[in-house]
């Protein structure tokens, strides 16, 4: 079974604000006569579900098209985690042991992806300092960013940086269950952009229990 966790990109998505829209411009239209249907896709590359390139935050640093695809692709942790908003996950805030090289949080705290509610939690920097000592080498959440709203001098994003963690943003984890799935969330190849919408899913693996990330 695959669970996609990718928000709809529709013009309804909101985006961070003053960050640019979902619109679609169509230059042929089959419904009014045109031989075939053709339109451009504008908006942010942070839209949608996303991943984060080091150079968005890290002068010099490498662009999504450097990226090494394998990080965004293998054995994944879903984590349920217990957190207000406005609130950075802790060390302490997670129910379970990490055992996988990726992890996604799932928080609950943006609702509606259709609202930009600044009150979302987010990941703590010293949380991601102690994933990478143990090995991840991925980070996600279900909200807009790994920083909380208000953090502009970005520190768990130059944490992410400083120990080469990846970074997935605006996931759709309400109706994952905790446990260790396959995920696949690859960035496109997009030539020095410092971010890129993908397409994340997560596959079930038939061997492993849920209750690993219950």
């Amino acid at each position: 079974m695959i669970h996609d966790i990718s928000p709809p990109l529709s013009p309804t998505l909101a985006v961070w604000p003053g960050d640019v829209s979902v619109r679609r411009e169509v230059g042929l239209d089959m419904g009014r006569g045109d031989d075939l249907n053709l339109s451009a896709l504008h908006t942010t590359v942070h839209a949608g579900a996303h991943a984060d390139a080091p150079s968005h935050f890290g002068a010099n640093a490498p662009s999504i098209d450097q990226l090494d695809l394998e990080d965004f692709i293998g054995p994944c942790q879903v984590v349920r985690v217990e957190v207000g908003g406005g609130t950075a996950i802790r060390r302490g805030d997670l129910p379970v042991a990490i055992t996988a090289e990726r992890v996604l949080f799932a928080t609950g705290t943006r609702p509606d992806p259709e609202v930009f509610n600044e009150d979302f939690a987010a990941i703590d920097p010293r949380l991601a300092e102690s994933l990478a000592d143990q090995g991840v080498r991925l980070v996600g959440i279900d909200t807009p960013s790994v920083d909380l709203f208000g953090d502009q001098d970005l520190p768990t994003h130059k944490t992410c940086l400083r120990r080469d963690l990846r970074i997935l943003e605006n996931l759709a984890l309400g109706d994952v269950e905790p446990g260790i799935y396959e995920l696949i969330a690859l960035p496109l190849h997009l030539v020095e952009f410092e971010a890129s919408p993908v397409r994340a899913v997560l596959r079930e693996l038939l061997d492993v229990s849920r209750e690993e990330g219950a």
